[in-house]
């Protein structure tokens, strides 16, 4: 993990990113958290530019628009893209032609890069290896490139063909590993900037900082699981009973039982105790005593543990309140904070959706339609 961070190895730490979603249950509650915190609430209005219009013609189109937009969706495939965002430290998508609503294909993020902008659209490349990485099998690869769209078979045949100019020019992406030097070489394509979306956190532009949002938080959680195992072993070790049964001694100080004696009375008492858990028996003819390495100097007890997991959220950014609710008054005030953060990626949709919104209009000269996203969450 630290190299990967190190070495800015994206992919790597998509990986961890991925792996540590599926098996952390801080992480992954905060992610969703994050993803889902906006409802992606929207509403339509017409704008009338030519006086005299009839408002039945715009209540037709109106109604086809509506409907349009409800077919596509949009508070689910926010959340879905959202999480991407959150997850993965971006999301591409190509927008798939169908007259009943918007559908979205995500597309393989670590084979995609977008290094520029046309107008406000980001220009996103795709690698046309992914076709030979992800389908070796040619039969198959064949059958999965003829359900892309045109643009992707255009591309992988061009690919195949070395017509495709080697677009490598340092680290386009930010990503220095051999991995990513070896595929940024050759196979990029660049695919129609109206058909293509990419969402992600401004942290460095033009893709050079698409790193999962959370993932510097991760040695924390390390250090957590770290410190919930160490914790387990202490509540174990506070479980576990040792008897001590100490054999007299004569008043010269000599064995008042021979070893055979003492072992059959050791040999007894363990019989005897068996069945008891976590319960071991000490003979002995010494005295014992035990050394408490605890410090009993603070008059009440510290739970080590809280402190380390209090850093898990604090290294998140997020208030531990939110999950764990103890009637903390800042709590409100950390949810407006966090709405904040997020508040970029709801622009972000509002102006995609808002531009398929107003290319549905039947009339632009007359009339146009656009799209808005309240600023409603869960909260």
């Amino acid at each position: 993990l630290y190299r990967a961070l190190m070495d800015n190895d994206i992919v790597k730490l998509r990986e961890i990113s991925d792996y540590f979603y599926k098996t952390s249950g801080i992480y992954q509650r905060v992610c969703n958290y994050v993803a889902t915190m906006y409802r992606y609430d929207w509403y339509v209005v017409p704008e009338v530019y030519k006086e005299g219009t009839k408002g039945e013609e715009i209540i037709k189109d109106l109604h086809k628009v509506l409907n349009f937009m409800d077919n596509s969706y949009i508070s689910k495939i926010c959340g879905e893209m959202a999480l991407g965002v959150v997850k993965n430290g971006a999301y591409y998508g190509y927008l798939v032609p169908t007259s009943t609503g918007v559908i979205v294909q995500e597309l393989p993020i670590n084979y995609c890069r977008a290094r520029y902008n046309v107008g406000n659209l980001p220009a996103v490349e795709f690698n046309m290896r992914f076709f030979d990485v992800a389908f070796p099998d040619t039969n198959y690869r064949m059958k999965v490139l003829n359900l892309f769209p045109e643009e992707f078979k255009k591309g992988y045949h061009a690919y195949k063909r070395n017509l495709l100019k080697d677009e490598y020019t340092g680290t386009s992406s930010g990503i220095i590993s051999s991995e990513w030097r070896r595929r940024d070489e050759s196979g990029w394509w660049q695919l129609d900037p109206d058909k293509t979306v990419k969402f992600s956190f401004p942290n460095g532009g033009n893709g050079a900082a698409d790193l999962p949002l959370f993932i510097n938080v991760i040695p924390a959680i390390l250090d957590l699981d770290a410190a919930q195992d160490l914790d387990r072993r202490k509540q174990m070790q506070k479980l576990l009973k040792i008897v001590v049964q100490k054999l007299p001694l004569d008043k010269n100080g000599d064995l008042i039982f021979d070893v055979d004696e003492a072992r059959d009375i050791h040999n007894n008492a363990v019989e005897m105790l068996k069945r008891a858990v976590g319960v071991d028996v000490l003979t002995t003819f010494t005295d014992v005593d035990s050394i408490d390495m605890s410090d009993k100097n603070t008059a009440t007890s510290v739970d080590d543990l809280e402190k380390v997991e209090r850093t898990v959220y604090n290294t998140f950014g997020v208030s531990q309140n939110l999950f764990n609710t103890d009637g903390n008054m800042s709590l409100e005030k950390s949810i407006l904070n966090d709405e904040g953060a997020v508040r970029t990626l709801l622009l972000q949709f509002n102006v995609f959706f808002d531009r398929l919104t107003q290319a549905c209009a039947a009339n632009k000269k007359k009339y146009n339609f656009r799209l808005y996203m309240l600023e409603t969450t869960q909260y």
